[in-house]
């Protein structure tokens, strides 16, 4: 089920909607990835100084140009920490018109669907976002800890993490937030495993600009295949509409 709806994703890049917007989403992404390897570096810029005296070395004048000359790297390096974030804030700004193209093609016979409320969608972006990042940093010390597993630690919390928000915001196009939630819970499992086939491709440079608006119709296509294996769920969502 999970791999039929990413392929199904992946199926639809021609759609000149769907391109649309997975260009935008790589832009804003790029935009934020810069913005925060930039602000990176000026810090580390402000910390180091000019000049650094090493021990037995003398003073060394090349540390400040060094951080400045490799922050293509350093974006790389901290795309693989940041993308978690950048694609929460991503699929919550872009996931209707993603959820929108992806029904229009592939399940026409559906009424319209009902987007959340701007500032509830505002108020759970801040929310997540806030739980995701407290994780993280808490889940530092785990890594540290248990370092031999920390990617895979990475790979599950934030799996976890996402595919529950992608999931939600999916599911709530159809079902009010008690029903939605109720769905998730009845299909965990599930959902965690996607979420976490996700988090992984996040973690490789180049390749995770593209996952943002990937996972928002894999998942999209996922809600849409649970409903339809699920009796109690499509009740649900025939009393919606």
């Amino acid at each position: 089920m999970i791999l039929s709806a990413f392929f199904k994703a992946l199926a639809q890049l021609g759609d000149p909607r769907f391109r649309r917007v997975l260009w935008v989403g790589i832009g804003l992404t790029l935009a934020l990835l810069i913005g925060a390897t930039a602000g990176f570096v000026a810090l580390l810029d402000w910390l180091i100084g000019e000049q650094v005296f090493l021990p037995l070395i003398g003073e060394v004048t090349w540390i400040d140009d060094l951080v400045s000359w490799s922050s293509v790297l350093l974006m790389l390096v901290l795309s693989v920490f940041l993308m978690v974030p950048v694609a929460s804030a991503i699929t919550s700004m872009f996931l209707d018109e993603v959820a929108q193209a992806v029904e229009d093609k592939s399940y026409p016979h559906l009424p319209p669907a009902q987007p959340v409320p701007f500032w509830d969608a505002v108020r759970d972006t801040v929310n997540f976002l806030g739980v995701l990042i407290t994780a993280n940093i808490l889940a530092i010390i785990l890594y540290i800890v248990l370092s031999p597993v920390a990617l895979f630690i990475f790979w599950g919390m934030n799996g976890f993490l996402l595919g529950r928000e992608y999931f939600t915001l999916a599911a709530m196009r159809r079902l009010d937030r008690d029903k939605a939630n109720a769905l998730r819970a009845r299909h965990s499992g599930k959902i965690w495993l996607a979420g976490t086939l996700m988090a992984m491709p996040l973690s490789v440079p180049v390749i995770n600009l593209l996952i943002p608006i990937l996972g928002a119709a894999t998942f999209t296509h996922l809600y849409h295949a649970i409903i339809a294996s699920d009796p109690s769920a499509r009740t649900s969502q025939d009393r919606a509409r």
